[in-house]
C-alpha cells in the first residue's frame, strides 16, 4: 500500500481531528510529490464533489499529494464546509484568508505554502476536470527538461459570445504581446515544477500571465487539450469589467518582461524623445532669433519646446530612480537577476 493511500486511510478512518482550516501553521513542512492549489470563493455548493474528484483522480496514482483549497473570503459557508472535510481527509489543507482579496493573491497565499515537487492549480468551479491530473504529472516525468504543463480548452463548454469569442480576442492579444503564443491563457488547470514558481510573484490580478511569467523566469512550457465542462452549480465570478482590468495588466506584464531589470531603457527611451523633439523645436526659434531677428518671446512653439524638454528630463530622472529602486529589490535580500537551470542530473546548480 502506497504512502498516499496510507495516509488516506488513516484519516478517512476516523484518526486524530486535524487543525481547523485556520489554524495550520504557516511553517509547517509535509513530504508530499504534489501539491494541488485551488482557490475558491462562494463555491459552498461544488465543495464536496471537488475534493471528492480530487482524491479519487490522485489516490490511485500512487503519489504522495496534498490538496490546498484556499478560501478567498467565502461568505456562503464554506468555510465550515472546508473545516468539516478536512476533519475527514489528511491530505486536505484548507487555508482561510481574512477577507476577499482576489484570485491573485489566493493563488500566491497557496504557492507560498505548497510543499510538493509539482504544483498543479485549477479553479473551483468543476469546469475543469480533475481526472486529467494524473495524465499531466505522467508527462512533466516524461519530460524532465518541461517546467509548465499549460491546458487549453480546446472543446470549451460555455457561451460563444459573451465568453469564448471575448477568450480568443483576449488570448491574441496577449500572445502578440508577450510573445509567449498560447491557445488558452484563461485555462486554470496547469502544473508547474516548484522551482519556477519560487520565481513568480503574483499582484493584482496577474493570475491571467502566470503563464507568461513563468517563461519570463526560464520556464519551458508545452500546452495540451484538457477536458472542459459547463458551469453546473454556481456562478461565474467574471463579468464584462475583467476587459479592462487585463488591459492594464497587460501594461504592466509588458513593461516588466522587458524592462524590470533595465527600466532606465524604458523611461530613458521616452525621455530622449521628448528631449530631442522640444530641443528641436528650440534650435529652431534659436536659429530664428539669431539668424533673422525675429521675436520669439511669444511664440506658442517656445513654450510647447520648452515643455516637451521638461518632461523629456524628468523622463530620464525617473528612469534614474527606477534604477535604484531595482537594485534595492535585488541586493538586500539577496535576489539575483537570473535563475540557474537543473543540471542533467537533475540537480539545480548554486
Amino acid at each position: 500500500m502506497t504512502n498516499a493511500q496510507t495516509a488516506v486511510d488513516r484519516g478517512q478512518a476516523g484518526a486524530p481531528a486535524l487543525p481547523s482550516p485556520w489554524q495550520w501553521a504557516a511553517g509547517e513542512v509535509r513530504a508530499v510529490d504534489v501539491s494541488v492549489v485551488i482557490p475558491v470563493f462562494n463555491e459552498a455548493e461544488n465543495l464536496r464533489e471537488l475534493v471528492d474528484r480530487v482524491g479519487a483522480a490522485l489516490v490511485p496514482a500512487g503519489r504522495s499529494f496534498e490538496l490546498l483549497l484556499i478560501d478567498d473570503g467565502s461568505n456562503d459557508g464554506s468555510r465550515d464546509i472546508l473545516g468539516s472535510l478536512a476533519a475527514e481527509r489528511a491530505w486536505l489543507r484548507p487555508l482561510v484568508l481574512i477577507r476577499n482579496y482576489g484570485q491573485s493573491t489566493a493563488l500566491q497565499a497557496g504557492f507560498d505554502h505548497a510543499q510538493g515537487n509539482l504544483v498543479v492549480t485549477l479553479d473551483g468551479d468543476l469546469q475543469n476536470d480533475p481526472i486529467e491530473i494524473p495524465r499531466l504529472l505522467d508527462l512533466m516525468d516524461r519530460n524532465p527538461d518541461v517546467d509548465v504543463v499549460s491546458g487549453w480548452r480546446k472543446q470549451r463548454q460555455d457561451r460563444t459570445w459573451s465568453r469564448k469569442l471575448p477568450s480568443w480576442a483576449a488570448n491574441r492579444l496577449i500572445s502578440s504581446v508577450t510573445g509567449v503564443r498560447l491557445h488558452d491563457y484563461g485555462c486554470a488547470l496547469k502544473v508547474y515544477r516548484h522551482e519556477i514558481l519560487e520565481n513568480v510573484r503574483l499582484y493584482g490580478e496577474t493570475h491571467r500571465f502566470i503563464a507568461a511569467l513563468a517563461v519570463e523566469a526560464g520556464a519551458r512550457m508545452v500546452e495540451v487539450p484538457v477536458l472542459h465542462h459547463a458551469r453546473a452549480r454556481g456562478e461565474s465570478k467574471y463579468g464584462i469589467d475583467r476587459v479592462f482590468r487585463v488591459l492594464l495588466d497587460l501594461l504592466w506584464i509588458k513593461f516588466s518582461m522587458r524592462f524590470l531589470h533595465r527600466p532606465l531603457h524604458a523611461f530613458g527611451g521616452v525621455g530622449f524623445a521628448f528631449i530631442g523633439v522640444g530641443g528641436a523645436a528650440l534650435l529652431y526659434l534659436t536659429l530664428e532669433k539669431l539668424a533673422f531677428g525675429h521675436d520669439i518671446g511669444g511664440r506658442p512653439l517656445l513654450l510647447l519646446g520648452t515643455l516637451l524638454t521638461l518632461i523629456g528630463v524628468q523622463f530620464l530622472a525617473t528612469g534614474v530612480l527606477a534604477e535604484l529602486l531595482t537594485r534595492i529589490y535585488h541586493e538586500p535580500q539577496g535576489r539575483r537577476q537570473y535563475v540557474l537551470r537543473r543540471d542533467p542530473a537533475g540537480r539545480r546548480r548554486s
